[in-house]
């Protein structure tokens, strides 16, 4: 049996696992993180899939494949991953350097692209050629499929839509220099940003940690919000909103037919449910097969895209 080698890196941990033609996950194994740039994270790429082929080891033979979903930007067809954090530039040849490494043919791709290629062969995108994968988490992204083939932009940077303004008025300030960017209502650190901001005005049962590397919990905002919090239910109404707005905005950009929403912040449905009570009917009524959330294991969606980027597909 042939099989892939997927590699999942995210803000917090990393995803190591063998997949099937099918995406079917054959074995994993799990590595949390702390802090890293792009050389560290290079040294624990290396160190965590050593130690994988030590104690995990192949399903059969070596996988054919080798796929990586990295934060930041990436350029897929040179396998270069050019960046995490916008101000600092530090290209590596990273597809190249495992396969000189491990000897398995690499390929690399972003995070959220990855998983919306995921979604493309082994999701909705079974049912659909023009559909948008929106990515909330820590933070915000999405990708788009027109036509069957995703987008990428000039610069791999398409699908950068954490950093829009949706029409809701908080106050906070965006790193990349506006305020009030999706991001900065909706992602995880969005959450956190805006309940510092906000919890004099409101008042709450919220743990608000004084330390600014503690963040809030988004479960306890979610169950606070349904016991009426005032400040909670602030957080998931501003939320709510600025993350239907944002559909709507990208539903008139590429025309999709689907819009599929995967990542931690609305896996658990609470959020689906308050987003589909504030889309406008006109604004989406090309969107046959509606806003949904990925089938997809959302714990493994990266890791099943890591999957398919293995196979270059």
């Amino acid at each position: 049996m042939e099989t892939y080698l997927g590699i999942d890196l995210g803000g917090t941990k990393l995803l190591i696992g063998e997949l099937d033609n099918y995406g079917n996950i054959l074995k994993c194994k799990k590595y949390d993180l702390g802090y890293f740039n792009q050389q560290s994270a290079l040294e624990i790429i290396k160190i965590s899939l050593d130690d994988y082929i030590k104690t995990i080891g192949w399903t059969n033979n070596k996988p054919i494949g080798m796929g990586v979903g990295l934060i930041g930007r990436v350029d897929p067809e040179q396998g270069i991953w050019l960046q995490i954090d916008p101000s600092r530039t530090h290209p590596i040849p990273l597809a190249k350097e495992l396969f000189d490494l491990y000897g398995i043919p690499c390929h690399i791709d972003n995070d959220v692209k990855s998983a919306t290629r995921a979604e493309r062969h082994f999701g909705f995108g079974q049912i659909s050629k023009n559909f948008v994968y929106i990515n909330v988490g820590t933070g915000i992204a999405a990708g788009f499929v027109v036509n069957g083939r995703q987008i990428r932009g000039s610069h791999y940077n398409a699908g950068e839509v954490g950093h829009t303004q949706v029409g809701v008025n908080v106050g906070v300030l965006c790193g990349c220099g506006r305020k009030d960017c999706v991001e900065q209502i909706a992602a995880g650190i969005g959450f956190d940003r805006c309940a510092r901001l906000l919890k004099s005005k409101f008042k709450t049962k919220l743990h608000i940690s004084d330390e600014v590397s503690e963040r809030v919990s988004i479960p306890e905002i979610f169950d606070l919000s349904k016991k009426g919090d005032p400040l909670c239910v602030e957080l998931v109404e501003n939320a709510s909103q600025a993350l239907a707005n944002l559909i709507m905005n990208l539903v008139r950009v590429s025309d999709p037919d689907t819009v599929v929403l995967g990542g931690g912040i609305v896996s658990d449905g609470y959020m689906h449910s308050k987003i589909l009570q504030k889309l406008n009917s006109n604004t989406i009524r090309f969107v046959k097969n509606g806003v949904v959330i990925t089938k997809l294991n959302p714990d493994f969606i990266g890791l099943m895209g890591a999957g398919a980027v293995a196979m270059n597909v």
